[in-house]
Order: C-alpha cells, then sequence, then structure tokens
C-alpha cells in the first residue's frame, strides 16, 4: 500500500528519497547533443541548444518528415495514457524514461479523465531532473513524483521512497514506455522491462513506442547515421521485434502497429499517407494476465 506523502501541487520543490527539497543544479553538458533535446527539437520545445539544433538540422535535412513523425510518436502516447484511463480504469501510472517535459504531461492528460490518477516519472536525464518541477504539477486530487533512475536499473527506482508514497503497486499500474528502448539494444532492454512487469500486479498494462525501420529501410540508415555521429546509439526494430516486449501479455487492439494508425483521432490521416514513411515508430499496449 502507498502511504499518503505531502502534495506537491504548487511547490517549489521536488520529491527525492530524502523527501522534499529544491532542485539541485546539475551540469547539462550542453556542448553535447542528447537524444531527449533533439527529440525536443524535432517537436518545437525550446530545451535544447546549438548541439542539438545541429544534430536536428541535419536529420531534418535527409529526412522532411522528421518532425513530423516525431509529433505523431508525441501524440500517441497522449493517446495510450488516455485510454488507459478512460477505458481501461487505470489509475496509477510508471513513466520510465519521461523525457523533457513538454505539455501537456502524461500526468495532464490522465488527470483530465480522473483528477485522483497518479504518476511516478522516471528519468536519468540531467536535463530533464533540472525540468522536473514541471512534473509535480498536480491536481489536489492526485500526485506526481519524480525520481531519478535508469531503465537498466529498475530494482533501484522501485525501491525509492517516492514510488511508495505515491504508487500502491498491489494494484494495477500503467507502466509507459515511450521512445526509449529504441536507445537501447535488446539485451540491455529485455530483462530490465520483464523486471518491471514481474514487480506489478495482474491487471497492469505495458504501453511502449519504439522506433522501427520497417515503413523506409533507407531513410532508417540515414537517420541512424546522423545519430551515431553525434555519439547516440539508436536500435530500431521490426514490428516483430517490437511484438516481442509484449511477450506473455494480453494484447489490446490493434496490437502493435505504426503510431499514427494506433486509434487515431476522429478525421486524422496517417502521417506519412498510404506508406506511412514518415512514422517510423510502432506503438502497442498490453494487459498482464
Amino acid at each position: 500500500m502507498h502511504t499518503d506523502a505531502p502534495d506537491s501541487s504548487g511547490s517549489d520543490s521536488w520529491l527525492t528519497e530524502a523527501g522534499f527539497e529544491e532542485p539541485p543544479q546539475v551540469d547539462l553538458r550542453t556542448d553535447r547533443a542528447h537524444s531527449a533535446r533533439v527529440y525536443d527539437y524535432l517537436l518545437g520545445g525550446k530545451t535544447n541548444f546549438p548541439a542539438d539544433r545541429e544534430v536536428g538540422d541535419r536529420v531534418l535535412a535527409d529526412l522532411p518528415g522528421a518532425r513530423e513523425g516525431a509529433t505523431a510518436a508525441r501524440a500517441v502516447m497522449h493517446r495510450m495514457v488516455r485510454r488507459l484511463a478512460d477505458v481501461h480504469g487505470i489509475r496509477q501510472f510508471l513513466d520510465v524514461g519521461t523525457g523533457i517535459p513538454t505539455a501537456p504531461n502524461l500526468h495532464e492528460v490522465v488527470q483530465s479523465v480522473d483528477p485522483a490518477c497518479r504518476v511516478v516519472y522516471v528519468d536519468n536525464d540531467p536535463i530533464v531532473l533540472a525540468h522536473s518541477r514541471a512534473l509535480l504539477t498536480s491536481t489536489p486530487e492526485g500526485r506526481t513524483a519524480y525520481v531519478q533512475g535508469d531503465l537498466r536499473d529498475p530494482e533501484r527506482f522501485l525501491a525509492d521512497p517516492a514510488v511508495a508514497a505515491t504508487l500502491d503497486l498491489g494494484r494495477p499500474v500503467g507502466l509507459t514506455l515511450i521512445n526509449i528502448v529504441h536507445f537501447l539494444s535488446d539485451e540491455a532492454a529485455h530483462p530490465p522491462i520483464r523486471k518491471l512487469l514481474d514487480a506489478l500486479p495482474v491487471g497492469s498494462f505495458l504501453a511502449l513506442t519504439a522506433g522501427t525501420p520497417d515503413p523506409s529501410p533507407e531513410q532508417a540508415a540515414i537517420g541512424i547515421r546522423r545519430y551515431a555521429e553525434a555519439g547516440i546509439e539508436v536500435h530500431l526494430r521490426s514490428r516483430e521485434g517490437v511484438e516481442r516486449f509484449f511477450a506473455g501479455l494480453e494484447p489490446d487492439e490493434p496490437g502493435v502497429v505504426l503510431a499514427d494508425r494506433w486509434h487515431p483521432e476522429p478525421g486524422e490521416a496517417p502521417a506519412g499517407g498510404p506508406t506511412g514513411a514518415a512514422v517510423s515508430v510502432y506503438a502497442g499496449l498490453a494487459r498482464k494476465v
């Protein structure tokens, strides 16, 4: 069972292992491109620096649809968590690999369905830590917390008191892994994700998005090369490779599909047209049974 903790809504502090305190000063290493900041740039955000914009501009020069694809990938997260809250009744969320806060954030989407929803954000990127205050604007009825942690070490962040103070791990949880696994190899990604699922009760869900070369292998190869030139490792997966993350789970409709084809809003056309070439991201949702 979770125990009540102070409400962070409107606070200038953030929740750590030591309780609520001022966010520390961190070295953002702005001289080097970072995947989260490149993604922020492609989304049209402002939390990026010249090194990030240089990589983003190179990607856009070769792949003009990259910005549209990034927007579609962000939008599918909103649809996935709204479906979890609205259709499946999930009221607790564990978001690992949160990335730079971009409104609306996950808690804002699910708390628009039920203000009592609770969310724990987890990330190991100092840029997210620096902006973590934006993740703590919970409704009075709900709660949010931010934990410094790494997907590759789930035992450590699951043991953080902030998790127990926010989530009841005896009740279903929506585990969200959005645009993170394509920065990890299968060997690095599968074991910790399985450990996370093992720690969650039956009725929990896994919501995951992952980059893929399937719509256009040639364009994917260019994108991988541009990121590699900046020292960013990328592991794109086929549809079958993404489906492996859901092994043993009960898939929610429509299964693993390109992000702009996952429950699009009424009247929305796929971002890449008939081929979907602009959206090289798969999305899927499945329930632990």
